[in-house]
C-alpha cells in the first residue's frame, strides 16, 4: 500500500505537495459520468417520501485532488417532534423547515473514532506511545485493563475484549462515570473481535495522559488546523442538522429534538468530548481528510503523519478503521478499502487502488432512532467503484 499512496500523489516528484481538492466534473476525475449522476440520484431518492430512509444527505464523490460530484437533497431538520402513537415524524410546516445545504455540519458520531486513531497514530510516529504497549503502563489507575493487559494495539482493533458500551449516562456524577471506566473488564477473550466505543474512550484517557493535553485540543493542533479543516469540532455546533427527539423508552434519555448538541448518550454525559463520538463535519472538510490519507499523510504544504504510518493504519485488519466491509463499501470492498460509518447516518469510503473517496452524510437517526440499513451506503460505494472501473 506504501507504493499506491505514493502514487496518489499529485506533482511527479516525492518532494512535490498534494494538491488542494477541486471542484470538477466527474470527466475531469476520470469517473464515468452516467453512474456518478446515478449515484447523486439515488442519493436524493433517500430523502423522498412519508419515511424516506433520512430526512436530509450531503453526497461528495472525489477522485485524486478533483471533486467529481457535491450534493445536497432534503432537509437539515423536517421534524419538530416524533410520535410514538402513530410511528412518525411531526412535519414542520415548510416555512420552518431547515433544507439541506452541501455547507451543513453534521453529527459524525462514531466518524469520531478515526479522529481518535489519527491523533493516536501520530502518537505512535513519534515514539511516545508503544503500539503494543500496556494501557496500565500510561494509566494504571485504570485497574481492570491493567489487570487483564489490554495494549493499545486491542484498543485499535477492537480485540481488548470489552464490551461494546457502558451507561455512563445513567451515572450520577463525573467521578462515577470514571469509577465504572476504570474498573470495566473485559467480556470475552483478549483477541475476539467485538466492537466497542470503549476501546476508544480508554484510548482518549491514555492520550490525554500521554500528552497533558485534552482530546479536542488533540483533533485540533494536530488534525484539523493544520489540514485547514475548519468546519469540524466537537460541539456544540447549532446550524448542524437536526438528529433525534431523544425520549425514553426508545433513547437512553429524555433530550427533546437534537440539533447541535451530540447525540450519543455517553458523549453527553462525557461533556460532548469522547473518544468514540462527539465531533461535527462537513462534507467537504471530511473530503480533505480523506484525500490526506490517500496521499500518505499530507495535504498541500501540511503533514499530519507519514506514508509508514498510514499503512500502518489502513493496511487489513486497520486500525480504527474498518478495511474491506462490503456492507457498506459495495464493490468498493475487497481491495484495501478503508473507511467508517456512523450511528447518526454517517460514513465515509477511500479507496488507495483507484484513488477514489466517498463521503455520505445522512441524519437517518431525525425524528428518532432505528435500523436504517446499510444498502443506501453501499450502492452509492458500488456506483463509485463501476464509475473507476468504468474509465
Amino acid at each position: 500500500m506504501a507504493a499506491r499512496l505514493h502514487d496518489a500523489r499529485d506533482g511527479g516528484g516525492p518532494l512535490s505537495a498534494p494538491r488542494l481538492l477541486r471542484p470538477g466534473t466527474p470527466d475531469r476525475a476520470g469517473l464515468d459520468p452516467d453512474e456518478i449522476g446515478r449515484l447523486v440520484a439515488e442519493v436524493g431518492d433517500l430523502t423522498r417520501g412519508p419515511r424516506p430512509w433520512c430526512a436530509g444527505a450531503v453526497v461528495l464523490v472525489g477522485r485524486g485532488p478533483v471533486i467529481a460530484a457535491e450534493q445536497a437533497a432534503g432537509w437539515a431538520v423536517r421534524y419538530a417532534s416524533y410520535d410514538p402513537v402513530t410511528d412518525t415524524g411531526v412535519e414542520l410546516p415548510d416555512e420552518s423547515r431547515v433544507p439541506m445545504r452541501t455547507t451543513t455540519p453534521f453529527d459524525l458520531a462514531s466518524l469520531t473514532k478515526l479522529f481518535t486513531t489519527v491523533a493516536a497514530v501520530q502518537q505512535l510516529e513519534r515514539g511516545t506511545l508503544g503500539i503494543d504497549a500496556l494501557v496500565g503502563a500510561y494509566v494504571p489507575e485504570f485497574t481492570a485493563a491493567a489487570r487483564h493487559r489490554i495494549t493499545v494495539r486491542q484498543l485499535l482493533t477492537h480485540t481488548s475484549g470489552l464490551r461494546p458500551e457502558l451507561p455512563l449516562y445513567d451515572c450520577p456524577d463525573a467521578d462515577a462515570r470514571l469509577a465504572a471506566l476504570r474498573a470495566e473488564a473485559p467480556v470475552t477473550e483478549p483477541g475476539d473481535h467485538v466492537y466497542s466505543d470503549l476501546n476508544m474512550l480508554l484510548l482518549q484517557h491514555v492520550l490525554e495522559r500521554l500528552t497533558g493535553r485534552t482530546l479536542d485540543v488533540l483533533v485540533r493542533e494536530g488534525i484539523t488546523r493544520p489540514l485547514g479543516m475548519t468546519a469540524t469540532g466537537f460541539g456544540p455546533h447549532p446550524d448542524a442538522a437536526a438528529t433525534e427527539d431523544q425520549r425514553r423508552p426508545w433513547a437512553k434519555a429524555d433530550r427533546g429534538m437534537l440539533r447541535g448538541t451530540v447525540h450519543d448518550e455517553n458523549a453527553w454525559a462525557l461533556g460532548g468530548v469522547a473518544g468514540h463520538a462527539g465531533l461535527f463535519s462537513t462534507a467537504r472538510d471530511l473530503a480533505v481528510l480523506c484525500r490526506t490519507l490517500l496521499c500518505g499523510g499530507s495535504y498541500g504544504r501540511a503533514r499530519i503523519l507519514g506514508p509508514d504510518f498510514v499503512e500502518l493504519m489502513l493496511a487489513g485488519p486497520g486500525l480504527g478503521f474498518g478495511i474491506d466491509q462490503p456492507w457498506f463499501m459495495g464493490e468498493l470492498a475487497g481491495r484495501g478499502a478503508a473507511g467508517h460509518t456512523g450511528f447518526t447516518g454517517t460514513s465515509l469510503v477511500l479507496d488507495p487502488a483507484t484513488d477514489t473517496f466517498l463521503v455520505l452524510l445522512a441524519n437517518t437517526v431525525h425524528p428518532r432512532r432505528r435500523t436504517a440499513g446499510s444498502g443506501p451506503r453501499a450502492a452509492a460505494a458500488t456506483r463509485l467503484a463501476r464509475a473507476a472501473r468504468g474509465r
